[in-house]
């Protein structure tokens, strides 16, 4: 008996949003293009909406690590969107902020609320489907945190708000000081990462129904680089056995848990990104989720 896998359309958690459950990530958008070359990221955008795919994720930080600098990947989009103003009511639109390279984090209510207003002015919209905490701030008090994410919501700019690379404590903390469900918590996972089934993340989003985003679900790539690697070696005879890739077989692993993670595609090639939706295709059987996942940690389970 296979595992059931997430039909065309899982819902944002708690948002009211239905997505697909592949999302396409921009981490590498302004690191793949000029920043004239709007024409190819529209190309994505498009293969993207094709593939089925309804949820962008980006953030404010992409880019630092490119020519275009810190808000890089949303001024690119923001550019792609001008020109293409028909695209954006097919999207959800999630971004993030929090992060300041040098600092490293500040979640304080003064810097969020700028961060938000310059995502949106680089983005060109008025308002994000989903607006993320990037990364835990030490030095913010969940309660102020809780109470800037709030103004947002109320302000009409965002309309549900999540958290990334959030421990499920620190997750708890900020839920008990906000008015509304945190929607989406955003790990990394992946058949290398599988830390979220054991630290109380994944069952944490149960609990909550929150939504999981998974950023990273290839291993940084490894998964479908590295062939001889054990865990990449199954993942290419179950791609095989149902006439697809490793790609997506390491995809459609993630996605069979009951938690339902939404994998982050983070390929800039047109049709990588189209291809993600044979992910889809690939089942598993229980015996076989387990292998994987003993393979990864490299011992039987108990």
């Amino acid at each position: 008996m296979t595992l059931p896998l997430p039909t065309h359309s899982v819902p944002l958690g708690k948002s009211g949003i239905s997505v697909f459950p592949i999302a396409w990530g921009m981490w590498r958008l302004a690191r793949a293009d000029g920043e004239d070359d709007i024409g190819a990221i529209v190309a994505r955008i498009e293969a993207a909406l094709e593939a089925g795919i309804t949820l962008f994720d980006t953030a404010d930080i992409y880019g630092c690590d490119a020519a275009l600098g810190f808000g890089g990947a949303e001024r690119l989009l923001g550019k792609a969107l001008a020109g293409r103003p028909d695209l954006r009511q097919r999207m959800v639109i999630a971004t993030k902020g929090g992060i300041v390279p040098g600092v490293p984090y500040d979640s304080s209510p003064d810097y969020l609320h700028k961060a938000l207003d310059a995502s949106l002015e680089r983005l060109g919209l008025p308002a994000v489907e989903l607006y993320q905490i990037h990364r835990r701030d030490c030095l913010a008090h969940p309660r102020d945190v809780a109470d800037t994410l709030a103004a947002m919501v109320e302000s009409g700019k965002v309309r549900a708000i999540g958290v990334s690379n959030y421990s499920p404590a620190e997750f708890a903390a900020l839920q008990a000081f906000l008015p509304f469900p945190i929607v989406s918590t955003q790990p990394e996972f992946s058949a290398m990462h599988y830390a979220p089934l054991y630290d109380g993340t994944l069952d944490q989003a149960m609990a909550h129904d929150a939504a999981v985003l998974a950023w990273s679900p290839l291993g940084g790539g490894r998964l479908v680089s590295a062939w001889r690697d054990p865990v990449a070696k199954l993942l290419v005879a179950q791609g095989e056995r149902y006439g697809t890739d490793t790609a997506a077989a390491a995809l459609s692993w993630l996605m069979a848990h009951p938690s339902r993670p939404i994998p982050i595609v983070g390929t800039q090639t047109p049709e990588r990104i189209l291809s993600s939706r044979d992910a889809l295709k690939v089942q598993w059987t229980a015996s076989e989720w387990y292998k994987v996942l003993e393979t990864a940690r490299g011992e039987r389970l108990p």
